[in-house]
Parts: C-alpha cells; structure tokens; sequence
C-alpha cells in the first residue's frame, strides 16, 4: 500500500524580535495567533477543513497553557478544532512539523496547522517552594530561561554542565576550533542575513506584526531585528568571551529572540480536491540522543540516522540548514561531516543573524528553506537539522512541490 505523502501549505513566519526589544510586550498566544490566521487565510481551505493546531513551546507556563488549543481559539477557529503542544526543546519547532505529518501520513487527519512560538522576552521568574509557604527566611527565585538550561540533563548522571554555553566550549577544544574561526563564520552568517533582506527574499514569507508602544504610536514589525548591518571581524574580535579563556562571545552564539512560524499539513488527496498549492513535502525524519555535555553534536547521529532511512546522500540536498546554536557547535558538525559546502549551508543565516526563538526555530528554519528551494530551479531537497538542549539531534529532509 502507497504511504499517504504529507504536503506542507502556506508556511508563514514572523520576523524575529531580539530580546526584549520590538516584540517583548507581545504575547505568545498573539505571535502564534497571527500566523496561524495567515497561513489559513494564504492556504485559501476553508478553516473548518482544520482537525488539530499542534505548536511547539519550550518555556511554556499557565499563562497560555496548551499553546496549539489557545492559538487555534485566538486565531478564531471553529471551538470544535483541538490544540495541543509539543516540546523537543530547539527542535520543537520541526518536531510540531513532524507530528502533523505523521498524523496525516497515517490517516488519522487530511489538514492539520503546525508550528513554533517562543516569546524569549517574556520567560518568567518562579520559585518551588512557596506552594505551602514559609514559616521564616529566605525563598528562591528561578530565572526560567537560565533554569531550563542547567536542568537539562540529570545531574545525577552526567555531573553537574552550567549551561549550552559550556557544551559549545566542549566541542570547541574536542573539535580545536579556534575563536577565529568561529568568529569568521558568525560573520558570514550575518552578512547573509543582511544580504537576504536587501534583497527581499525574506519579504514574502514573513507576517507582519502590530506592535502598539507606550505612546499610543502603532509600530509594524516586519524585520529581523538581531541582523547587523555593520557587523565586521573588528567588532566581533572585541568581544570578550563569556567563559574566560573560551571562544564563545555574545556575537558567535545565536541570539535569545520573540517569534512565531506556521505552516498547513495537508494529505495529497485533500490537496488535489480543495485546489492548494504546496511548496513540498516532507521525505523523512529521525531524531537521535547523544551525551548531553556535547549536545551540540546531535545533528550528526541525527542525519546519520535520517540518510540511512531515505537513501539520500548529503551531495543530494540542494540545501541545508543547521541551525546556528554557536559557530564553533556548527563547525564541528561540519568537521564530522566532512562538509565544506557553503554555497549550500545556511545561506540566508541562521541562529546567530537571524536569532533562536527556541520552540519556534524549527518552524522557523523550514519556513525559510522552503521559500529558497523555490527559488532555486535545481534544488529538489533540503536538509534542515538541528541540535538539542539535554543532548538530542534532530533532522528532517523536504522535497519541493
């Protein structure tokens, strides 16, 4: 029996606010709201088509719990269209992707809305244990950002990492990559970045969003916010590096960010009866776990395990997008790879010009690809992968329409 292909409709994006800046006063259930309302309204379906809303959110809380349910109400959907929320961390974005195939790869739906939001701006303080209160002294408040990161392995088990800062610096000594080399890839990164703005081809894929200022003044972000202009091996050669003696600083580590991306997964008998046009389709995926104090290694294993299950070769890809968590994790997946090919790598930028928005990246980075490969009249697939907080890889390869 012929596996049911999954087509990926309509995938939209917000630009990427850096953190808190331009989007910091907006709400995760209005980032998500908004794409969900546009990919619906540029997939031309009729919304009560729509059988589930899946968004991935990794620092999710109970202000908006269920993220997938509260975007698909705010985004004014039918009552009757469920929600839910997923959480692979980095790659939760793409794992929200995965899921709505596979939904409909099985049957079990024809029309699902996937995606990724991440409000990095509005990541709170908590505490454990004021539940039952205190007699006396002092309480503590976890920064939940920071938190997320140093609890993302059990200590038990690995000792104690301090942070995805720390498992960069490990692969930069395993891998001997130097802080200028990492320096001369962030450049790189941000000089395309720059470059696809300049050149519009970020201007179709993105959602612009209404930002209202203490003024009473409406603002209409429409703009990756954490793309330099100006940036030079000067300016980043200033920065010091936040472990002493390490090789990552501010400027060659991705950038904390507000976002949200979105897409339509639709089984291809619904495509051809409702007249949509896809942009691709997904081929495969495979996620794989490696040591959590070299996480930054996972999309090795990760496309190992993919090309292993699809038959196809890096050399296949048109394209490929990993994201950029730190230059020196990058470049040591491309050493493993045995991989010099920039003309295919990241060519837009990625994590570090563009920003990570955690839960959204991966929705994000696909968005972005599919909109290249369309570009591209010999690109047949892309390849996007991605590292893991807590040691995991993630992968996925898309065929274009």
């Amino acid at each position: 029996m012929k596996k049911r292909r999954a087509a990926i409709v309509a995938p939209v994006r917000t630009a990427v606010g850096a953190f808190g800046k331009s989007l910091k006063d907006v709400q995760v259930e209005h980032l998500a709201s908004a794409v969900v309302k546009e990919t619906v309204s540029r997939s031309g379906i009729d919304p009560d088509l729509i059988e589930d809303v899946i968004f991935a959110q990794s620092y999710s809380n109970s202000e908006v719990p269920c993220v997938g349910r509260w975007a698909a109400l705010e985004a004014g959907l039918s009552e009757a269209v469920p929600g839910m929320q997923v959480d692979r961390r980095c790659g939760g974005g793409l794992q929200a992707i995965i899921n709505a195939v596979m939904m409909v790869e099985s049957g079990a739906c024809d029309v699902v809305v996937a995606g990724g939001v991440e409000s990095m701006s509005n990541i709170e303080y908590y505490s454990t244990n004021m539940r039952w209160g205190k007699k006396a002294g002092s309480f503590t408040m976890h920064d939940r950002l920071d938190r997320g990161r140093e609890r993302s392995q059990p200590e038990s088990r690995f000792g104690y990492i301090s942070g995805m800062i720390e498992t960069a610096e490990n692969l930069a000594k395993k891998y001997s990559i130097s802080r200028g080399e990492s320096d001369r890839f962030a450049l790189m990164s941000q000089e395309r970045a720059f470059r696809a703005w300049e050149s519009g081809r970020f201007n179709e894929e993105v959602v612009p969003i209404h930002v209202s200022k203490k003024n009473g003044e409406r603002l209409l972000f429409s703009r990756d916010e954490g793309v330099r202009e100006n940036a030079s091996m000067e300016g980043l050669e200033k920065l010091n590096p936040i472990i002493p003696g390490g090789t990552v600083t501010a400027g060659n580590a991705s950038q904390q960010s507000d976002a949200a991306a979105a897409c339509i997964v639709i089984s291809e008998d619904k495509l051809r009866e409702i007249k949509c046009d896809p942009l691709g389709f997904m081929v495969g995926w495979a996620a794989s776990g490696c040591h959590p104090a070299y996480m930054g290694i996972g999309p090795v294993p990760a496309v190992e395990k993919l090309l292993k299950k699809t038959s196809l070769k890096l050399g296949n890809m048109g394209l490929i997008e990993l994201n950029e968590a730190f230059a020196c994790q990058v470049l040591a997946v491309l050493k493993e790879w045995n991989f010099d090919d920039f003309s295919k790598l990241n060519v837009n930028g990625s994590g570090i010009s563009l920003g990570h928005p955690i839960g959204a990246t991966g929705s994000r980075i696909m968005v972005s690809m599919l909109h290249e490969m369309q570009r591209r009249p010999h690109c047949q697939f892309g390849l996007e992968t991605m590292c893991v907080g807590g040691g995991q890889g993630v992968a996925a390869i898309f065929e274009k329409a």
